[in-house]
C-alpha cells in the first residue's frame, strides 16, 4: 500500500515522494520525520503555521473549475490553498504524519474524535447504507450517537462472533474498539475484518495508537483517533482523525467541507508536535501502567484488574469498596475525564463517559459500578501507587480478606515484553 500522502487543493504541502527516501523508516524515524520532509528545502527547521482563513485567488475562472472537481469527488490538487474550511497546510502536515504512522494511504482530520466518527456515518449514510454492526463497549458518545439515531443511523449490537449474521444489504460500516473503552477488552482484528466482507471495517485505535498496533494491517479500512488523547499527548488540543484509503478519504473531505468540522491549523500543528514523541511517551506510560496493574493485581482492595495483553498506558481496575471514594482521595493523580496525557488521570466511567449510555448496556458489556479508568501518565511509579494506595483506604483485616477475596485474572508474565499481562 501506498503510504505517500501527497497534499492537494488548499493544502499547500507536498511531502517527499517515496523515491527520495531511502528505503522504509521504522515508527520511531516517522513520527519525528513525517510531515516534515520539506522542511530543510523551505529553509526551515520546525513546522510552520498557516493561520489564514482564506487566500488570494485572481484565477477566478481557475478556482471555480478546482472547486468544481473536488464537489465532484473530493480529490485535492496540489495547487495553491483556497479556503481554510477546504483544506491547511498545517493540518495537512499532520494528515501525511498520521496516515504514515498507521500505513494507509491518506488521513483526514477533524476538530474532535466525535467529529470524525460522525462524518464517517454521513458519508455512509449519504450513499444509503445508513445501517451499522458494533461491538460493545464503546467510548460512550460513541455509543450515544449510534443509539440515538441523532444521524438517522440504525445500529445492530452484537458479540464479535455475531458480526457477519448482523451484516445486512444496508449495512455500512462495522465498528469496533480494541482495546475497548473502558474494560480494555481486546478484539482479533484480522478474524473481525474476515467476519465484515465487502462492509468497511472502522477499528477506533485510540487506546492503542500505530505505537503498538496498526489495524489497517489487519484489515480494517478505517482507523479512527480521538487525537486528543495519546497523538496530542498533552491535554491541551481537542482533535480526531480518520486514517483510510485515498477513495474513502475524499468523501471524507466532501463533508467535512460542508460541515464545517474542520481541525484549526494551530490545533493541527500540536497535534503533529505530539507525534514526534509519541512512541516514547507511550512506551514509557505503558511500563507505568503495566506495573500499577500488577500492583493492584495483588491487592486485596481490588476485585479484578483490566490489562490488555497488548500492553498499553490505559488499565481498569474494579473495587470492592467505593470507587467514588478513590477517585475523591487521590492527590497526584488527577479525577478527570479523557487520557493520554503526560499527567496521570482516573475516572469512574458509570458516572462519567459512559453515563450517556443505557444502565442496563453499560453494565452487560462490562462497565460495572465499581470500575474505575487509570490513564497512567509519565511520573515515577512509585509516587503513583503512594497516591492510589493512599486513595484505595486502609487495608482490610485478615478476616475481611477470606471474606472477600479478590478475583483477579491475570496472565502470566510476558518475559519478552517486560509486562505482567492481567486478563481483560
Amino acid at each position: 500500500m501506498d503510504t505517500n500522502t501527497a497534499s492537494r487543493t488548499g493544502s499547500g504541502h507536498r511531502a517527499a515522494p517515496a523515491s527520495a527516501q531511502s528505503g522504509p523508516r521504522a515508527l520511531a524515524t516517522e513520527a519525528v520525520h513525517a510531515g516534515r520532509d520539506d522542511l530543510a528545502g523551505l529553509g526551515l527547521h520546525a513546522a510552520p503555521i498557516d493561520l489564514s482563513t482564506t487566500y488570494p485567488s485572481y484565477d477566478t475562472r481557475g478556482e471555480a473549475a478546482r472547486i468544481d472537481a473536488f464537489a465532484a469527488d473530493g480529490a485535492l490538487d496540489e495547487g495553491p490553498p483556497v479556503y481554510a474550511r477546504l483544506a491547511n497546510p498545517t493540518v495537512a502536515r499532520f494528515e501525511t504524519a498520521l496516515a504514515r504512522l498507521e500505513g494507509t494511504q491518506s488521513a483526514v482530520a477533524f476538530a474532535s474524535g466525535m467529529a470524525a466518527l460522525t462524518a464517517v456515518l454521513l458519508a455512509r449514510g449519504a450513499a444509503g447504507l445508513r445501517h451499522v454492526v458494533a461491538v460493545r463497549p464503546l467510548y460512550g458518545c460513541s455509543d450515544h450517537l449510534l443509539t440515538a439515531g441523532l444521524l438517522g443511523s440504525e445500529v445492530t449490537w452484537v458479540d464479535p462472533a455475531g458480526i457477519a449474521d448482523a451484516i445486512r444489504p444496508d449495512t455500512g460500516l462495522v465498528l469496533v474498539e480494541s482495546p475497548a473503552n473502558p474494560t480494555l477488552a481486546e478484539l482479533d482484528l484480522r478474524a473481525v475484518a474476515k467476519d465484515c466482507g465487502t462492509v468497511p471495517l472502522l477499528a477506533d485505535n485510540t487506546f492503542a495508537t500505530p505505537v503498538l498496533q496498526r489495524p489497517a494491517e489487519s484489515g480494517a479500512r478505517l482507523v479512527l483517533h480521538s487525537a486528543t488523547k495519546y497523538l496530542g499527548g498533552h491535554g491541551d488540543v481537542l482533535g480526531g482523525v480518520v486514517a483510510c484509503d485515498e477513495e474513502f478519504a475524499r468523501r471524507l473531505r466532501q463533508v467535512r467541507f460542508a460541515t464545517g468540522g474542520v481541525l484549526h491549523p494551530l490545533a493541527g500543528y500540536l497535534l503533529l508536535r505530539g507525534l514526534s514523541t509519541l512512541p516514547v511517551r507511550v512506551r514509557a506510560a505503558s511500563a507505568n501502567a503495566a506495573e500499577l496493574a500488577r500492583r493492584l493485581a495483588a491487592d486485596p482492595r481490588v476485585r479484578r484488574v483490566h490489562y490488555p495483553r497488548l500492553g498499553g498506558a490505559m488499565v481498569a481496575f474494579e473495587v470492592i469498596g467505593d470507587p467514588h471514594a478513590v477517585t475523591a482521595g487521590v492527590r497526584l493523580i488527577t479525577p478527570a475525564v479523557s487520557l493520554g496525557s503526560v499527567d496521570t488521570l482516573i475516572q469512574h466511567p458509570a458516572s462519567i463517559s459512559h453515563r450517556v449510555v443505557d444502565a442496563v448496556d453499560r453494565r452487560s458489556s462490562g462497565v460495572s459500578d465499581s470500575l474505575l479508568r487509570l490513564s497512567a501518565g509519565l511520573e515515577d511509579v512509585d509516587d503513583l501507587w503512594r497516591d492510589l494506595d493512599g486513595a484505595l483506604g486502609p487495608q482490610p483485616s485478615r478476616t475481611d480478606v477470606r471474606a472477600s477475596a479478590p478475583r483477579v485474572s491475570a496472565a502470566p508474565t510476558d518475559p519478552a515484553a517486560g509486562r505482567t499481562a492481567v486478563g481483560s
